[in-house]
C-alpha cells in the first residue's frame, strides 16, 4: 500500500498495476487496453470512490479538483517500486538509441533527443 498525494492538477505518471481509492479531492483516472484496440477506459473519482486498474496495463491518475488530492494505492506486486513508463523508456542509463525510440513512438529523432534530455 502507498499513500499518493497529488497537487492541484498534479499527475501520477503513466505506470502499471494497482487499485486506487480516493480519500480527498477529485481525480481523473484511466487505463489503456493492449494492442490492437488501445481503448481508453476512464472515470472521474470523488472522495470515497475506488478504481481497479487491470494488472499490467498502463494507467494514470490526475488531480482535476480545486484542492490537493490524496489517495491510497494497493499495489499488486511483491516489488513495491513505482514503475513509470516515461521514466523507464526515456530516462534509462545509458539512453536507449534515439533511432529505436523514434521508430517506436513515430517521432523525429530531435524530439526523442529533447525528451531524453528532460530526464
Amino acid at each position: 500500500m502507498a499513500r499518493v498525494d497529488l497537487e492541484i492538477y498534479g499527475l501520477n505518471k503513466p505506470h502499471s498495476s494497482e487499485i486506487f481509492t480516493l480519500l480527498v479531492g477529485k481525480v481523473y483516472v484511466g487505463f489503456i487496453t493492449s494492442i490492437p484496440e488501445n481503448n481508453l477506459f476512464s472515470k472521474v473519482l470523488n472522495k470515497g470512490d475506488s478504481f481497479v486498474f487491470p494488472k499490467g496495463l498502463i494507467h494514470f491518475v490526475v488531480d482535476i479538483g480545486k484542492t490537493k488530492a490524496i489517495g491510497i494505492a494497493a499495489l499488486g506486486s511483491q516489488n513495491l517500486g513505482f514503475y513509470s513508463l516515461a521514466d523507464a523508456v526515456l530516462g534509462t542509463n545509458p539512453n536507449i538509441f534515439d533511432d529505436v525510440l523514434a521508430k517506436a513512438f513515430q517521432l523525429d529523432k530531435k524530439i526523442v533527443d529533447w525528451l531524453q534530455s528532460q530526464f
